[in-house]
């Protein structure tokens, strides 16, 4: 059982997390300015700039190109034309296109829209940290102060999603009502999270099984009916948010959809797949993007079933089913397999890294291959504009690349089955009102 933190202690989390966006938004400020153009953009030499000096962001860079600048309410009079996003679509789910839209509403300049929309992501990192300080006590620290904060807070639109995923097991492992209502809250965050990122609609099948199972075995019976409304309840608050976009404008809803299912794999994806089958996986091979398109889907569908199928092994020698083991291997498999691989992806992670008791070299290793990616990718890009051989044996930059790519794979795949055997740092046990440890049993 985790150690609770006071509510000072708390207060000084979420203070040191606080500092440390605020690190995080001045790394990526140092890309405004001092000029603008007529756009908006910031002078001189902004893409240059932004490689060479590690502090591109996705946020300050869609400024131009996705209306954003014009204000354009997303997606009602989208479209994708040619591969390129047009009339407002973002290549976002619509809740993030709505924060896209609310961060540039009264601004001018990309660099506006990196003060504001920081603005808007910033209480869910410090609501994140909060969250994990009430699970998971002074473990939240590798959330609070860690590197990747300062490298991805503000990179793209990932707090929210975070805060959705974290607040849903908040919600089932902690709540004080009966399982099936808190699964029911639950499920509703997991839903609006599918609406920002996507990524949490992958728990929502181990919270299924989780109710299923009767979570904390208070009761020794299947719950198949409690099962099916937790996966009811996400379904329906995806479809609900997602609903006013399609009748609105159809095919700008679904420009986004299709804009990242047309995705090829190449160099700016960082996966394993560009780099596992170089020269073969140039952009302009067709059979080969057109079969990554197969292959990388199922195998991630392959990863999930594994690690469901493994949780369930757990759950029949334990009488629990591990709903935050299952849940971080699936992100895992995720995370390996599919053909996309941004570095802020690694703030879907970190909470796993929080919630679940595995040896702290694990989760520095693997931060240290974040960080070989996550500078060496754009530190890599500046030298390419630079004319600088693209070989991974014409430079360092290119050299931690490759040590990223295939040091954060090998990491999770290990981690895929760490995880899985990882007991959780918070349970039943810890919620309110519950004194002692239910009575488990396997019948």
């Amino acid at each position: 059982m985790t150690k609770k933190l006071s509510r000072a202690a708390l207060a000084v989390l979420v203070v040191l997390c606080g500092v440390t966006m605020v690190l995080g938004f001045a790394n990526k400020d140092r890309c405004t300015g001092p000029e603008f153009d007529f756009w908006g953009r910031s002078e001189p030499d902004y893409t240059h700039r932004s490689y060479a000096d590690v502090c591109y962001s996705d946020i300050q860079h869609l400024w131009i190109g996705r209306d954003i600048d014009r204000h354009v309410f997303p997606y009602v009079d989208g479209a994708l034309e040619k591969g390129q996003l047009t009339g407002g679509s973002v290549e976002y789910p619509v809740l993030t296109g709505v924060l896209i839209w609310a961060g540039a509403f009264f601004v001018d300049t990309d660099a506006g829209f990196l003060l504001a929309s920081s603005a808007l992501l910033a209480p869910f990192g410090l609501l994140t940290a909060w969250l994990l300080g009430r699970m998971a006590g002074w473990r939240s620290l590798w959330w609070a102060i860690g590197p990747p904060l300062v490298l991805y807070a503000f990179h793209n639109w990932d707090l929210p999603v975070v805060a959705c995923a974290v607040a849903a097991f908040y919600v089932t492992l902690l709540g004080k009502r009966p399982l099936v209502h808190r699964a029911s809250i639950a499920a509703v965050l997991l839903g609006l999270g599918f609406a920002l990122k996507l990524y949490p609609a992958l728990f929502v099948v181990p919270l299924a099984l989780y109710v299923l199972t009767n979570g904390e075995r208070e009761e020794s019976r299947y719950d198949p009916r409690g099962a099916l409304r937790v996966v009811a309840i996400a379904a329906g608050t995806g479809v609900a948010a997602n609903l006013p976009f399609m009748l609105a404008g159809f095919e700008g809803w679904w420009a986004s959809f299709q804009f990242q299912g047309d995705r090829k794999v190449d160099v700016s994806t960082n996966s394993i797949w560009f780099w596992a089958f170089r020269p073969l996986s140039d952009p302009d091979n067709e059979v080969f993007q057109d079969l990554m398109g197969l292959i990388s889907p199922t195998l991630m569908l392959a990863s999930f079933a594994l690690a469901c199928a493994l949780g369930w092994k757990r759950y029949r020698r334990d009488g629990v089913y591990p709903l935050l083991p299952v849940s971080a291997a699936m992100l895992c498999g995720f995370l390996l397999l599919h053909k996309v691989h941004s570095p802020q992806y690694t703030l879907w992670l970190l909470p796993m890294f929080v919630l679940l008791r595995i040896p702290w070299g694990w989760i520095a290793g693997y931060l240290v291959a974040d960080l070989a990616m996550g500078i060496g990718i754009f530190r890599w890009f500046a030298a390419l504009q630079d004319g600088e051989g693209s070989g991974i044996y014409d430079g360092f930059a290119a050299q931690a690349v490759v040590v990223g790519v295939w040091g954060r794979a090998a990491l999770l795949v290990a981690l895929f089955f760490l995880f899985l055997r990882a007991d959780s740092v918070v349970s039943a046990r810890d919620r309110p009102g519950l004194a002692h440890p239910p009575l488990v049993t396997c019948g």
